[in-house]
This record gives structure tokens, sequence and C-alpha cells, in this order.
């Protein structure tokens, strides 16, 4: 299974899986930016909260090359188009 076919399983075909263990990603994005927001009095958004996860993800790639680390951004990508698709 290639990168971009496992990021579409992670994203819209576990999403039950992941719903139960830690909610729904979308929100989960959204708290997220909420509890960053509350720690450091600055204001960001769920979408800039899915850049900056994306930003890490490459950040640990610039590194070290883990397929890891490139799914997870291709998912959080996937996932921030599905969040802006439903706005």
């Amino acid at each position: 299974m290639n990168i971009l076919e496992k990021a579409k399983e992670i994203v819209y075909e576990r999403s039950e899986e992941k719903t139960r263990q830690y909610g729904d990603f979308h929100s989960g994005m959204e708290r997220a930016a909420l509890i960053f927001n509350g720690m450091t009095g600055k204001s960001i958004t769920a979408v800039e909260m899915y850049k900056a996860l994306i930003a890490l993800k490459l950040s640990r790639e610039s590194y070290n090359h883990k397929e890891d680390n490139l799914l997870d951004a291709v998912a959080y990508m996937a996932s921030m188009n599905d969040y802006l698709n439903k706005k």
C-alpha cells in the first residue's frame, strides 16, 4: 500500500476507531488550538494548528527520513482539506 492509500485509510476509513479513542479529529484540532491559545495568550485557529503539526512532521523528516513523518504530514494535509471543505 502506498503512502497516499495509507493516509486515506487514516483520515477517512478509521475515523470511527479514532473517535472512540481521541474524539473527532476536527474537534481535536479546534480544542488543541484553544489549549495553545490559553497557554500562550496568542490566538490561532484549528487550520493553523493543522499547519503547525504538518510543519513539525516535515521538520522531523528533515533530520531523519521515516515514512511515518511523511504519512502523518499527508494525513494532516488531507484532514485539513476536509476540515476546510466542511467549513
